[in-house]
């Protein structure tokens, strides 16, 4: 069972191939990710991508940074991407991508578990916490994305 189960929903007023074009390339991420402070491919993966892994460091409004791996594991553009996470946060994510008239409805699932001691241990009364720093950094990220495609940005 998982601690943490986030879904997130954006509508960016950009093209569905724009957009999954961003989203794919997470070595990209920190030039427009506000919170997304490193990311290093690990391993290359296959021609299609799947079998990639990324490490990538986060930092959002709490003082402390999560870094963890991300495999590859699903790769269907334009619709489609999904990870398993593996190392501070062990879990699965799921972007999903569909056309929402001349913009691009996204979706994006996470279901992780924390492998920091001290978040397991606080977990109990700051889950409400974790919750609003996982939606602050998502913000950031729909917002960057937004801008660095020179879009529109809505929250859903």
């Amino acid at each position: 069972m998982s601690d943490y189960a986030f879904v997130t929903r954006w509508r960016i007023g950009a093209p569905i191939e724009r957009v999954f074009a961003r989203i794919e390339d997470a070595a990209g991420w920190p030039s427009w990710w506000r919170g997304v402070r490193d990311v290093r491919v690990i391993e290359a993966g296959g021609a299609d991508g799947v079998g990639r892994v990324v490490r990538t460091t986060w930092r959002s409004r709490l003082p402390y940074d999560l870094t963890f791996n991300a495999r590859m594991v699903r790769h269907d553009p334009p619709r489609a991407l999904e990870v398993r996470a593996f190392g501070e946060l062990e879990g699965a994510g799921r972007w999903e991508l569909s056309p929402d008239g001349d913009a691009t409805a996204v979706t994006y699932h996470w279901t992780v578990a924390t492998n920091k001691w001290w978040m397991r241990l606080v977990a109990p009364v700051a889950r409400p916490l974790f919750r609003w720093n996982h939606d602050a950094i998502m913000r950031w990220g729909g917002q960057g994305l937004a801008s660095t495609l020179g879009a529109s940005f809505e929250e859903r």
